[in-house]
């Protein structure tokens, strides 16, 4: 037996059945933001994801790329890893005549996994609002994604804030080479606090400061501005970061979830350069997003500031509670009895459904199958041509047109 690929998943009828419900709430809540559907290719080129680092090495080498022959020349593209950069891209190339722009994406991500424990295939629904850079930008993407898992009835929400521009506004004081704070952040990207050791040797008060700044969180505004006073002269020249992050975190707070504040989960998070949120549920992150005012820039477009975030759909699925419901629509049973029924099983199929039937075609084979939810019509090739059968009728009733047919089956109001 051939079997799915290692972290890639199928999706049975019932869980397909809820991924369309969570993808419909998404949609429809998003477009009463006022964000518009977009979808951008699932390879893109290669280059888009090493431009000025706005990806990581370590999650580069987990991508899944391959050359593309085009022509003589062969470019190195890639299943993409992130949904948010090909956003940035083709708000550059197609929409960079718009001031502002909300959008919104369903969309499949790949990363290559090698413990087997994760899967490779992501699938995720995300907002971006590109032109705007306030904390009530960011402010309304929380708020937005909030209204989502309340839609959903997702249970135990709340909202995890961080903030990239910390670390970097720390790090450029560092007194490292340029090269040296690029891998340093990098690598504290990725998860590497041990990065830390490699500034204590420039500067031992800003690793102490760093080590402190990352161990540490807490539960309102005032927490970032006792922060504040504490990073004063390791901040200077950079305290608008830290009034941006309170200015949001206020904003946030007004919303009334429930929120902490936790600086290490900028972690893992290559493009952004402000506010960092996660979305929880309990103690699992169901979705995340952020500040990235570099990233379209950084890509060949014009200096745009930009935020989003993404849910992920088999979180999403898994807390909703989605039962799907029974069609409104009457069901028969319509069954062939001769191999050379087709065409009138077929013309009969058209009908019925144009008269807002569902129809289930069935093949008589050797006689009629006993059916008990639905009623049946077998079609035969002699007169009479059509005989129906109710669910649990002793009796049949038996026609030599359609239009008789049909007729009998509009006066029965109890098929619905």
């Amino acid at each position: 037996m051939i079997k799915s690929c290692k972290g890639f998943n199928d999706l049975m009828p019932q869980e397909m059945a809820s991924f369309r419900h969570v993808e419909a709430v998404f949609l429809e809540t998003t477009a009463g933001w006022g964000y518009r559907e977009v979808r951008t290719p699932v390879i893109e080129y290669l280059y888009l994801f090493t431009s000025a680092g706005t990806l990581t090495p370590g999650k580069l080498r987990r991508t899944y790329s391959f050359l593309d022959w085009d022509g003589w020349s062969g470019e190195r593209v890639v299943l993409r890893p992130d949904a948010t950069i090909p956003v940035a891209r083709m708000y550059s190339e197609c929409l960079g005549g718009e001031s502002q722009a909300r959008l919104a994406y369903i969309a499949n991500t790949f990363m290559f996994d090698d413990s087997g424990k994760k899967d490779r295939e992501r699938w995720q629904m995300g907002a971006e609002y590109i032109g705007a850079s306030s904390a009530m930008a960011d402010g309304e993407l929380v708020a937005l994604a909030l209204e989502v898992t309340e839609h959903l009835k997702v249970p135990g929400v709340r909202v995890r804030l961080s903030h990239s521009g910390l670390i970097a506004a720390l790090l450029e004081h560092s007194g490292l080479s340029q090269e040296e704070y690029r891998n340093i952040f990098d690598e504290l990207l990725d998860g590497n606090e041990a990065a830390i050791e490699k500034v204590k040797d420039s500067n031992p008060q800003l690793a102490r400061l760093l080590s402190l700044m990352l161990g540490m969180n807490g539960k309102s505004a005032g927490y970032l501005k006792n922060l504040k006073a504490l990073l004063g002269e390791a901040l200077s020249g950079a305290q608008n970061v830290i009034d941006d992050f309170i200015a949001t975190t206020e904003a946030i707070q007004a919303l009334g979830v429930e929120y902490e504040i936790n600086l290490a989960a900028a972690k893992g998070y290559e493009y952004y350069t402000g506010v960092i949120f996660h979305i929880l549920s309990g103690d699992e992150i169901i979705g995340g997003g952020g500040r990235y005012d570099n990233l379209i820039k950084l890509l060949g477009g014009d200096d745009t500031p930009a935020a989003g975030f993404a849910l992920y759909m088999d979180k999403l699925v898994k807390y909703s509670e989605f039962e799907p419901k029974e069609s409104s629509r009457a069901t028969i049973s319509l069954i062939n009895t001769s191999e050379r029924g087709a065409r009138k099983v077929l013309a009969l199929t058209q009908r019925l459904r144009k008269e807002g039937y569902s129809v289930v075609l069935i093949s008589g084979g050797d006689g009629i199958p006993e059916i008990e939810s639905c009623p049946s019509i077998s079609v035969n090739d002699e007169e009479p041509t059509y005989t129906l059968r109710y669910p649990g009728a002793g009796k049949t009733v038996q026609f030599t047109t359609e239009d008789e047919l049909c007729s009998v089956l509009a006066r029965r109001v109890d098929l619905a």
